[in-house]
């Protein structure tokens, strides 16, 4: 059982890890192989922590640690790509959390796609970006790209052309 200190302290974990994870993604592919470290040391010890997080806890839903903690733990999931374990046991118990309807079925999509990419295979949403060629983004390949926008509509995602434009540089 978890008492309210120990949920307040979780939850403000969660949004910690989150802010760091966010403050440091921009250093994921830089050209500094020293900052690359520290992005894949950050999201290893994070993936960890949210690994034992889900062992006692299960899938941390805004239900038990609020929505911006909920967040955080989706973020770091998200993020756990060199843990593909990780990855997928929060895909798992975080499909259980959306069949409850204690969980966003957006943050759902992004995390199946991340995992489907991860390895290897083609993901459903186009929710993934593998990079920009000549100022337009290059979306992962698509597993059925002509019922793409009916999916992501389905999942609460706005459509593929809308959400690419904003990776767009020219």
């Amino acid at each position: 059982m978890t008492n309210d200190n120990d949920t307040a302290a979780l939850a403000a974990e969660l949004i910690r890890m989150a802010e760091e994870d966010h403050a440091a993604a921009p250093t994921a592919n830089s050209a500094d192989f020293a900052e690359q470290l520290a992005w894949r040391r950050l999201t290893a010890r994070h993936g960890d922590r949210l690994d034992q997080i889900m062992d006692a806890h299960g899938w941390p839903t805004a239900e038990l640690v609020g929505d911006e903690a909920a967040r955080g733990a989706w973020l770091i999931a998200q993020h756990a790509d060199r843990q593909l374990d990780v990855q997928r046991r929060a895909l798992r118990l975080l499909e259980q959390a959306v069949a409850a309807g204690a969980a966003s079925p957006r943050e759902l999509a992004f995390l199946r796609d991340r995992t489907l990419v991860n390895e290897g295979r083609e993901q459903i949403y186009g929710t993934q970006i593998a990079g920009v060629e000549e100022g337009s983004p290059v979306p992962w390949p698509c597993e059925d790209p002509g019922r793409m926008d009916a999916l992501r509509a389905e999942a609460g995602i706005e459509p593929f052309d809308t959400y690419v434009a904003r990776f767009a540089t020219t």
